[in-house]
């Protein structure tokens, strides 16, 4: 099995801006980024995984992370960014919080 990082997500939002940080100790961060259209709107517009994190499935759990903060605010995503766009289609458990127009 391959070495799987402890790692915590953290979320941090200053003004119409917002991101979740993964970190672990001797690894550089992983995000994923958004901005705040309204109380009830965001758009995550990136998500950056460095190579350190790449296949050990950080990335996914950014995107879920930010969906189930979402659905527990009641708040919509629009996933401009690739990434997390594509994770949303692969799970349709997490569609319930796509509201916008996501082109």
């Amino acid at each position: 099995m391959t070495d799987q990082p402890d790692y915590t997500i953290t979320r941090e939002v200053s003004g119409s801006k917002g991101r979740y940080v993964a970190s672990a100790p001797g690894l550089p961060d992983a995000e994923m980024t958004y901005s705040i259209l309204n109380p009830q709107l965001i758009i995550i517009d990136h998500t950056g995984v460095p190579d350190e994190w790449r296949g050990k499935g950080v990335g996914k759990a950014l995107v879920e992370r930010g969906v189930l903060d979402a659905r527990a605010e009641g708040v919509r995503i629009v996933p401009l960014c690739p990434f997390a766009k594509a994770q949303i289609e692969r799970h349709p458990e997490w569609q319930d919080v796509l509201g916008g127009k996501a082109k």
